[in-house]
């Protein structure tokens, strides 16, 4: 692991159709273009040796850093400090249109803010997740790489026409460029890197660059000074907010679960998946928190784009089901999942996995998440027209007809289907947000019918979820097993949450699930999941489980836990998909669904302490 940063030791930077991840060392070893899930351009992270990156650094071997974002933005500000000098780096996108565009910048301006400071940079990009060899073009202004299959990546100085050659390239090796940088304080100069540049290099003047660093600030400041938030944790629930909006793909509103791909839940383990894609179950909950802080035009986006997967398979008897649990984040379906054998894996955690196969399986909660956040953006003015009703009531067809089944499960097991706890409950949400839609807006319904299923599969949840041996709600009907899950079933209104059932089943979460405030999904040993090895704790369950025990009248018990779960972020609030024992991150960086969590969690748990 020595040569690999930790996964926590980076920062986002994103223009809302690709983001690039920035490690405390001023390297950028994760970047895909032109969209989240396309092949990588720099891949250092999953593959230190052939991956690709861009690097800027100071020279000297000793120094120390400090990562920062300007408030209010998604611009990272990385600082080197050594006995002779301090330098930062600034790295930025310049956010794109709602337009699907081949055209990605990625700036880094580098400045001497203290003394002398030499900045040594490599730029070795390595195309289509390293299967493309590439050239390397130098001109007077710049630079370009040209991979096999006509990919290129364009580098454009930052400076004046007339400004000193402050910079040396040492060699372009292999195709690569380096180059010796040394600022006094006060000098800068920096690098626009740029993909499906329409020209050229270019030299870019600071009067430029200025322009695209004001514009960048302005809209991140603008678009969150629309956050009616002014809780407890503002800076934390913001900084999750502006992380959540750089994973959202514009030119649809589709969410990504997270930017990054096969970064293992367990070191040396194969539960290395790729999460750039858009979940329906994740983006659901996203409705939640853009509507609890008021980002309404987000959660109008998303809306839009679950009504169009809703139209396009209204009609569909397939075997999973007329939605798909996943899409790419254009709506296309397509996420053939396979395995890049010649890369070695973060931390020689193989196997790399790119696409996704649990896309085609059944899982039967989307369904209850998909009406409620319709629901919940109805009950904020999100109306819901006569189209999407219509497809609506073909979806409710199918599930009254298919809810009472076996299923792979919330978190797509690959070990056989199994009759889910949660799978049902949130079986009855559908039915039951269903049902109040027809009822509020006078709609045509099969009511009678929705209202059966929805009560039978209430019965039915309660005669086989609960298991009497354990006091609790189990994972699987006839099993022993806790899964944390269920902790959203008092925040959907299938118990009160203060059912003395509900009571218990905290209780036995809390003796077998939780470590130290932080919560594991499940025990893998006592429900196989059909994949080796183990993992760490869920950053999402944490969060969910504060959320629990606030509407439980537990605030001291939630607000401990939230405080000391402030404690696992990363130096810039970021949170990865688990936490091991150590306290280290581990698995996608950083995760949708738990900043999701945390700001609903947060929401909850301001309000029960108001009300107390």
């Amino acid at each position: 692991m020595d040569d690999y940063p930790l996964i926590e030791d980076h920062g986002l930077i994103g223009d809302l159709q690709t983001a690039a991840l920035v490690t405390t060392e001023g390297t950028i070893d994760w970047f895909c273009s032109p969209r989240f899930d396309s092949p990588s351009v720099f891949g250092a992270l999953l593959d230190k040796g052939n991956g690709g990156h861009c690097t800027v650094r100071p020279a000297h071997p000793t120094h120390s850093t400090k990562q920062l974002y300007l408030p209010d933005t998604a611009i990272l500000v990385t600082r080197f400090m050594t006995e002779a000098g301090a330098g930062e780096v600034i790295d930025f996108m310049p956010v794109t249109g709602t337009t699907a565009t081949r055209h990605h910048r990625l700036v880094r301006l580098v400045r001497c803010v203290r003394g002398t400071m030499t900045f040594d940079v490599e730029i070795a990009p390595r195309f289509d997740y390293g299967r493309s060899k590439h050239e390397v073009h130098l001109t007077q202004h710049g630079a370009v790489f040209v991979a096999e299959d006509g990919t290129e990546l364009t580098v454009h100085p930052i400076r004046e026409p007339d400004d000193e050659r402050l910079s040396d390239v040492l060699t372009h090796r292999e195709a690569d460029l380096q180059v010796s940088l040394t600022l006094t304080a006060g000098q800068q100069r920096g690098l626009i890197l740029e993909t499906g540049a329409e020209g050229p290099p270019r030299e870019i003047r600071r009067a430029e660059h200025e322009r695209l660093f004001e514009e960048t600030a302005g809209f991140w400041r603008s678009w969150l000074a629309q956050s009616r938030y002014t809780g407890r944790w503002r800076e934390v629930v913001e900084r999750s907010a502006i992380t959540l909006k750089l994973m959202t793909f514009a030119p649809s509103g589709g969410l990504v679960a997270a930017p990054t791909a096969a970064l293992p839940e367990q070191l040396g383990g194969e539960r290395n998946w790729d999460y750039r894609f858009t979940w329906i179950r994740d983006a659901s909950f996203s409705v939640y928190a853009l509507l609890g802080l008021g980002f309404t035009e987000e959660a109008r986006a998303f809306i839009v784009w679950l009504g169009d997967r809703v139209k396009e398979r209204a009609g569909s008897d397939g075997t999973t089901g007329p939605l798909n649990i996943m899409y790419k984040v254009d709506g296309s379906s397509d996420l053939n999942e396979q395995i890049l054998d010649h890369w070695e894996g973060y931390g020689r955690s193989a196997p790399v996995r790119i696409g996704n196969g649990a896309a085609t399986q059944l899982q039967l909660d989307i369904y209850g998440e998909a009406l409620d956040s319709i629901y919940f953006g109805h009950q904020h003015g999100l109306e819901l027209g006569h189209g999407g009703w219509t497809s609506l009531r073909t979806h409710l067809e199918w599930l009254a007809d298919h809810w009472d089944q076996a299923e792979e499960g919330i978190w797509e097991t690959r070990g056989g289907r199994q009759d889910f706890t949660y799978g049902r409950v949130m079986s009855w949400v559908a039915f039951d947000r269903a049902l109040r839609l027809a009822e509020a807006n006078g709609r045509p319904s099969a009511a009678d019918r929705w209202k059966t299923e929805r009560d039978a599969a209430y019965e039915q949840v309660m005669a086989k979820g609960w298991s009497d041996g354990r006091r609790a709600f189990v994972q699987h009907y006839g099993s022993e097993v806790l899964d944390s899950s269920l902790l959203r079933m008092a925040t959907v209104g299938f118990v009160a949450p203060s059912d003395p059932m509900w009571a218990a089943t905290l209780d036995a979460m809390e003796q077998e699930l939780v470590s130290d405030s932080l919560v594991y999904r499940y025990n893998p040993e006592a429900s196989p999941d059909g994949l080796r090895g183990s993992e760490g704790t869920f950053s999402l369950c944490t969060f969910m489980y504060v959320d629990a025990l606030a509407r439980a009248g537990r605030t001291n018990r939630a607000r401990l836990t939230f405080e000391k779960m402030m404690g696992y972020a990363n130096h810039l609030g970021l949170y990865s998909e688990e936490i091991d024992p150590t306290g280290r991150q581990l698995g996608n960086f950083p995760q949708a669904f738990t900043h999701l969590a945390l700001i609903d969690s947060a929401l909850t748990l301001d309000a029960a302490l108001d009300e107390r």
